[in-house]
């Protein structure tokens, strides 16, 4: 094997150890990520079409229950699910209706939807030392982009990561977009071991069949070329798709027109990640886009959220079918999900200490340490 390794090469120069059993198995371990990692940090919520103008809708960052509200002009703010007067939830079913006003369903204490300030105390008769001002609803800090809106619970936050920047997909009409199928399916591993799955492909050549055909450079195991041992930039640039695919479809062909704002290296790419951590993953392609949601539920439980988003011209054909345009990412995830559980069962097991990377496992490698500065080695 030719271990020569280019400086541009993302691949590792050493076989470092990874994160320890614990951080896929302890609720100590688990809590101190939803403190640090998935409070802190921007999480997808959903698209902005979820969230109806005139309405309140029940979201969760990290372990804190939220309410994102949408005012009857369209405006999205968010706030924490719980009255400043004695702690009763504002919000009790999944989605209600708002005026211009939140009311508590306890003692009708009322707030205005559109900054949370204090206007009513209901029947209550406050004496001179009750400060108003200081009893508005809690805010938490909330942010549209493409058509996607993200929370967090940090009172300093700053710009919404990514692995290669929001700008990779400005030619993409995301905020025009429209949803036309949702899977949803609950996992039963850690939130880490399907984030580690998802970032590299080792696994590829024995878990997805379909997806190597389509992407042959999955069949060798690596996620692109310049992964190879002894890879150079001057190495021939080979289309990522097979010949003839255009997209990631069962049959390779697009399920509409293709984005008419894309360049050609974006028409001929037939597939860009954009990897938001912790919380959710875009696919643009040129027809559509996928965005999945990862959503902690327990230390060996996590629930997926995917969603295909099209124009409307293409939902408008007669006959579409964006089940069937999802079928195929929908067999990929189904596999992601069982190669995950049984990376999460065998690492139940007391022989198994810590993960050993591979130079290909770069991209785990730079996942972890990001956790790490976000938690610690340790609870």
């Amino acid at each position: 094997m030719n271990d020569i390794r280019h400086p541009l090469s993302p691949r590792l120069d050493h076989c470092p150890e990874g994160l320890p059993r614990a951080a896929y198995l302890d609720q100590d371990w688990f809590d101190r990520e939803m403190a640090t990692v998935f409070s802190a940090e921007w999480v997808m919520a959903g698209r902005l079409a979820d969230f109806a103008p005139g309405t309140m809708t029940r979201a969760t960052v990290g372990t804190a229950p939220v309410i994102v509200v949408r005012d009857a002009d369209g405006s999205v703010t968010a706030w924490h699910n719980t009255c400043p007067h004695r702690g009763s939830e504002l919000c009790r079913a999944e989605v209600e209706e708002i005026g211009k006003l939140i009311r508590c369903p306890y003692h009708s204490w009322s707030y205005a939807a559109t900054d949370g300030r204090l206007i009513s105390t209901g029947f209550a008769q406050p004496t001179a030392d009750f400060d108003r001002a200081a009893h508005g609803l809690r805010p938490v800090a909330s942010r549209v982009w493409g058509g996607f809106v993200f929370l967090t619970l940090s009172s300093a936050p700053g710009d919404i990561g990514s692995d290669v920047g929001l700008d990779t997909l400005a030619n993409w009409p995301l905020a025009d977009l429209v949803t036309g199928h949702v899977w949803q399916t609950d996992l039963s591993c850690n939130w880490k071991a399907f984030w580690e799955n998802y970032s590299e492909c080792l696994h590829c050549p024995g878990i997805h069949p379909e997806l190597c055909d389509l992407v042959p450079v999955y069949g060798t195991g690596l996620m692109g070329a310049t992964e190879a041992a002894g890879w150079t930039p001057d190495a021939p640039a080979r289309p990522a798709l097979r010949p003839g695919a255009e997209t990631w479809s069962t049959t390779g062909d697009t399920c509409g027109p293709v984005f008419p704002g894309l360049t050609e290296a974006e028409r001929s790419a037939g597939y860009i990640f954009v990897t938001l951590w912790p919380s959710a993953y875009v696919v643009a392609h040129p027809d559509y886009v996928r965005s999945v949601r990862i959503v902690p539920v327990g230390p060996e439980k996590t629930r997926l959220i995917a969603s295909w988003h099209f124009a409307q011209e293409t939902m408008a054909q007669p006959g579409f079918d964006a089940e069937d345009v999802a079928a195929f990412a929908t067999t990929v995830m189904r596999q992601d999900g069982a190669a995950s559980e049984m990376n999460q069962r065998g690492m139940r097991s007391p022989a198994f200490r810590a993960a050993r990377l591979m130079p290909e496992e770069y991209e785990i490698a730079r996942f972890q340490a990001w956790v790490r500065s976000r938690v610690g080695d340790a609870p």
